[in-house]
């Protein structure tokens, strides 16, 4: 029996949400409430455009022309996107994952990355997607050093939240203090800097319009529970991510170059700014032995 190439589709359900985790990548394909998009979702046996929904593990974002050195030695990444010479998303986008949890609404997916020359380290991942029908999704991404040698590290997703309609028609609302600029090559070019007077702005809940984005935000407001939250509403429907204290940073993109510009927008909860693999700006260092985890979620508003 053939399957798609995405692999096994885990859907999960709980009250009125709806999720499809994909074998590739441990992405999630799908996410519904009421049986209304949340999420840009794209066809099982279609590649995910614009890494629609993927986890971007060891790193995300990217790593200037792929190079970078860690602990004395250089050491050169794939060039995954090469229109720009950078390597792109981390390696585990497009690997197979295997299910090790399965529930109505839960399923946990694991993998082992084993080194590479551009990566010359050795993790044990584990990404666990549920939902619960009072706040929505919850998804917890874990790595663990099951290497010999201390490995660097970051992590973050790519879903692209939608109300339906346009995001030009919708109100974004980020509680960031800073943005970080990047070039031509979309790799940092200076410190971030303070969002006050410029279209980085998101704090007050400003009318997109056609503000033009695709940047890293830090200094962010955190709830009582350490949760920091972009709300995308539109004229009718609300949808909300949150990520937790292990995510310092987080990107939008306004999506002007996928393959329906603008009909969502790229919400990506990041442990780490672009290019950290070079710069060392909060990069994590994991020993031999040593996890790390992040949790984040997505759900509709009232």
């Amino acid at each position: 029996m053939s399957e798609p190439i995405t692999g096994e589709q885990h859907a999960l359900s709980a009250g009125p949400y709806r999720a499809v985790v994909t074998e590739a990548g441990a992405a999630l394909r799908e996410l519904t409430h009421e049986g209304r998009p949340l999420i840009l979702s794209h066809g099982a046996d279609e590649p995910a455009p614009a890494a629609f929904g993927q986890l971007l593990v060891p790193w995300p974002n990217r790593v200037d022309r792929g190079r970078y050195s860690y602990g004395g030695v250089a050491h050169q990444l794939d060039v995954s996107e090469p229109e720009r010479d950078c390597a792109i998303h981390g390696l585990v986008r497009w690997a197979p994952w295997r299910a090790a949890v399965r529930e109505p609404g839960r399923v946990r997916l694991t993998h082992r990355l084993l080194g590479t020359a551009g990566y010359p380290f050795r993790l044990d991942l584990e990404a666990e997607y549920t939902l619960n029908e009072a706040d929505g999704l919850h998804v917890r991404i874990t790595a663990r050093n099951a290497g010999t040698a201390t490995a660097p590290y970051g992590h973050g997703a790519h879903p692209y939240l939608t109300t339906g309609e346009p995001i030009d028609a919708c109100k974004v609302t980020l509680a960031a203090d800073r943005y970080l600029p990047v070039d031509e090559r979309m790799i940092p070019s200076g410190p971030p800097l303070d969002v006050t007077g410029t279209e980085y702005d998101l704090r007050a809940a400003p009318l997109l319009g056609d503000r033009r984005i695709d940047n890293a935000f830090t200094g962010l407001s955190r709830d009582g529970d350490g949760r920091a939250w972009v709300v995308l509403a539109g004229t009718a429907r609300t949808v909300r991510l949150w990520a937790d204290e292990a995510h310092p940073w987080m990107e939008v993109y306004t999506a002007d170059n996928t393959p329906d510009p603008r009909a969502g927008l790229g919400v990506e909860p990041m442990t780490c700014p672009p290019n950290a693999f070079a710069s060392g700006e909060d990069l994590l260092h994991l020993e031999p032995g040593a996890e790390f985890t992040g949790t984040w979620g997505i759900q509709a508003a009232g």
